[in-house]
């Protein structure tokens, strides 16, 4: 007993014949089935097409409300409608071959905790030769981007098998349109198989990959970091925040000493613009993962925590720039010396107090 869960937009030209393939492999495999097409509300005749053929096929079309518009999202949607805890998802398009399904289906029949992945790279398996240079390259990169987080040769395959039963469908925080590699990271299976297809490129509509999907994907790929690698992924994009608030630190320190200000009370000032675009940052980007607490309160502790590092750094520059000629002549190499002292102590301070899951409860 499976359920098939497709997510769509603007596939009305492509539904019928994926659907007509479907029915005939499962039925020539003697499976019963379902087919959940999860349809973004697209501006399409697609509710008249999925209703022609439940007639005839057992297939049910879900709309969500209430949430943008997003694939990945479409797919959790499904798995949570689907009668079946054996789940196959795939696109639309016509570009994940039908007749594997059944493949995909026998290493689940051996061990049901295995995630199963129809692989365009493993051995055997093929891309449409058609594409483009551009989106070879695009696809390659954002393999290679994610092969940190996993074992899978095609982590970015929408074409996947798995049981329900081993994925926390709360704790999923997906965007874009790869959702095989948030279930690939978030999921508690055992074992990764990969099942070579021949990936074809579709014939019928047109690709929804652009410049906002590809966005996304990067903004999905930092969440997948932050969860797989916890303190370390934390630490390093602590340090990016940090190198984009010196950036900030620099600007008003240069700024004020433009309008006359003394240069080690400008250093003293520019820490309060730096340090709310730090906290700004860190709270959207650096421990986003973790639960929000109020904003004026959060930001309070963080710039009290921030003050003990900042004292470290001033004192290092104004003895620095004070005492040795050298320093004073190059005084932003003091500068970067007393930001280096008091980083660690601001991260730890961050991780521990400012943004602590325990103290949202």
């Amino acid at each position: 007993m499976i359920s098939i869960v497709v997510p769509t937009y603007r596939e009305a030209g492509n539904v019928s014949k994926l659907a007509g393939a479907v029915d005939v492999v499962m039925k020539g495999k003697q499976l019963e089935y379902e087919m959940l097409i999860v349809d973004d509300n697209s501006p399409d005749d697609i509710v008249e097409i999925v209703q022609g053929l439940a007639d005839r096929l057992p297939i049910r079309l879900i709309q969500p409300t209430g949430r943008e518009r997003d694939l990945s999202l479409a797919v959790i949607d499904g798995v949570r409608a689907a009668r079946f805890d054996t789940l196959v998802v795939m696109d639309a398009d016509l570009s994940h071959p039908p007749e594997m399904i059944p493949d995909l289906l026998k290493p689940l029949e051996e061990d049901r905790s295995r995630f199963v992945v129809g692989s365009r790279y493993t051995a055997g398996g093929s891309f449409d030769r058609e594409w483009s240079l551009w989106r070879f390259l695009n696809s390659y990169v954002a393999t290679i981007i994610a092969r940190p987080l996993t074992t899978c040769t095609d982590p970015m395959s929408g074409f996947v098998a798995f049981n329900r039963g081993f994925v926390d469908l709360d704790e999923l925080n997906p965007i874009g349109y790869k959702i095989g590699l948030e279930l690939l990271v978030r999921g508690r299976f055992t074992s990764v198989v990969e099942v070579a297809i021949q990936f074809k490129d579709r014939t019928i509509g047109a690709s929804k990959m652009n410049l906002v999907q590809q966005w996304k994907y990067l903004r999905h790929l930092r969440r997948l970091y932050l969860h797989r690698f916890k303190g370390w992924a934390e630490f390093v994009h602590y340090g990016a925040v940090g190198a984009s608030g010196f950036v900030v630190d620099i600007a008003f320190y240069y700024l004020l000493q433009l309008f006359g200000v003394e240069h080690r009370i400008a250093r003293a000032l520019s820490f309060w613009p730096a340090v709310s675009w730090n906290w700004a940052l860190n709270r959207v980007a650096t421990f986003s993962e973790r639960e929000r607490r109020p904003k004026a309160r959060q930001w309070l502790e963080f710039v009290m925590t921030s003050l003990f590092g900042f004292s470290v750094n001033w004192g290092i520059y104004f003895i620095l720039t004070t005492k040795v000629a050298f320093f004073d002549t190059y005084r932003l190499i003091a500068l970067v010396a007393g930001i280096g002292a008091a980083s660690l102590f601001n991260f730890a301070a961050s991780t521990l107090f400012v943004y602590s899951e325990k103290r949202a409860h």
